[in-house]
């Protein structure tokens, strides 16, 4: 081995993380690092099994877990005999956590108290491909359903020069394609000094790193888009015509109990706007099921808002009730009831995207290649691969390379993903 393993649960910011701490343990062959997620308490359960699996496929290696799981969890994650140590959110940053073994079993520091940005200069989870930037971290909301601002911490912005240097130098290696991630990314800005906005960050990105041939948002708070991110993304080209929208439930009520800062009209409205500026743009959007005292009226809400929202990406989430959150104060529905729900969901979101992707063949669509059988995703992040289904790794006489940003002609769908022929 050349380092440690990491099994990496949950979002795009913790893969993120992990590639981080990758380098930060360079060396550590003897380290395994569960990096956890909270986001409900099936993650939770995932991160225990994970360890157990750790601990028998590996018995002789220390085993540290981090996360946000260990960071709102630590004394349970301590008391697992096969945990050797559990690090918070903040110490794994830092190279020392993971250099020398210790005593001490807990290294988890008050999140809350952090107020520091990013190391941007750790940073950039890579599959060769595609890179992730972290621009920012932490949450300053409170939803009633979400633990994870217990786990992340205050928002928290990295410096704008700082994504700009770290950009460019992920260009210079050759990738063709970056997403900036965070918590709340669309938070972003506040807490540097001056007047600065995550539409102040992409359009400076996109004027000083030329080079950048095609960028990406991650997950973003639909009420948050102010004019100058709205007129970005619908006009810049550069920027991949997809969207994730944080929307959670289709229903205002819901939408009051969960503490959410928008309503259904606000989304609708937002996402008809956006269709009417750049009618290619596919969305995407998280979605709860079975939120306390959801009626069977307001989950048809829900379930209409795909329709009504376009929604081709849909993230569906059975309610699971946090410790510590007010929404786990609230009357709950019954397990059935819920996963009934996210069925039903689940399977109208799926069907949406199969529509979705059939309107598809026959267009011609840019795909960045990040897998050596040529699988990808076109610039609305339709999932596609080339009919040869080669790709390289390197820079070969002929054929592709991962990392390559194709032209495909669509012919037909294959286990869910789009087929095309080169140009």
């Amino acid at each position: 081995m050349n380092g440690p393993e990491i099994l990496t649960l949950g979002c795009r910011l913790n893969a993120t993380e992990s590639e981080a701490m990758r380098q930060l343990a360079a060396g550590q062959d003897d380290l395994v690092i569960i990096n956890s997620c909270a986001v409900t308490a099936e993650a939770v359960k995932q991160a225990r099994q994970e360890i157990r699996r750790a601990r028998r496929r590996r018995p002789d290696a220390r085993i540290l877990v981090t996360g946000c799981a260990a960071q709102v969890e630590p004394d349970a994650f301590a008391a697992m005999p096969e945990v050797t140590a559990v690090i918070g959110n903040r110490e794994k940053r830092e190279a020392a956590t993971f250099l020398t073994p210790s005593s001490t079993k807990l290294h988890v520091s008050d999140i809350m108290g952090v107020r520091e940005a990013a190391p941007i200069a750790d940073l950039g989870e890579r599959n060769r491909a595609r890179a992730f930037v972290e621009v920012q971290n932490g949450c300053d909301h409170r939803c009633t359903f979400c633990i994870i601002p217990f786990g992340r911490g205050p928002s928290r912005s990295v410096p704008a020069g700082a994504v700009v240097d770290r950009i460019r130098a992920l260009v210079d290696e050759g990738y063709n394609e970056v997403v900036l991630t965070g918590v709340d990314t669309t938070s972003y800005g506040p807490d540097l000094p001056g007047d600065q906005s995550l539409g102040m960050l992409v359009e400076r990105v996109l004027k000083l790193v030329p080079g950048l041939r095609r960028l990406r948002l991650s997950s973003l708070d639909s009420v948050e888009i102010d004019e100058r991110l709205f007129e970005l993304v619908t006009q810049e080209t550069r920027i991949q015509p997809h969207l994730h929208l944080s929307l959670q439930s289709g229903d205002d009520l819901i939408l009051k109990r969960m503490k959410r800062r928008h309503s259904r009209a606000q989304s609708v409205a937002m996402v008809e706007r956006l269709k009417a500026a750049r009618p290619n743009i596919a969305i995407g959007a998280d979605l709860i099921a079975g939120f306390p005292t959801e009626t069977e009226e307001m989950a048809g809400n829900t379930l209409k808002l795909l329709d009504d929202c376009d929604i081709v990406m849909g993230h569906i989430f059975p309610f699971s009730p946090r410790a510590g959150t007010p929404a786990a104060k609230m009357p709950q529905l019954d397990t059935a009831t819920i996963r009934a729900r996210a069925k039903t969901l689940r399977e109208a979101a799926d069907a949406r995207r199969t529509r979705w992707l059939e309107t598809l063949i026959g267009t011609t669509q840019s795909v960045l290649v990040e897998g050596l059988s040529g699988r990808g995703h076109a610039g609305n992040y339709a999932p596609a691969r080339l009919a040869s289904g080669a790709a390289r790794r390197g820079t070969p006489t002929n054929g592709v390379v991962i990392g390559d940003v194709v032209t495909l002609h669509m012919t037909h769908i294959e286990d869910g993903m789009l087929v095309g022929e080169t140009l």
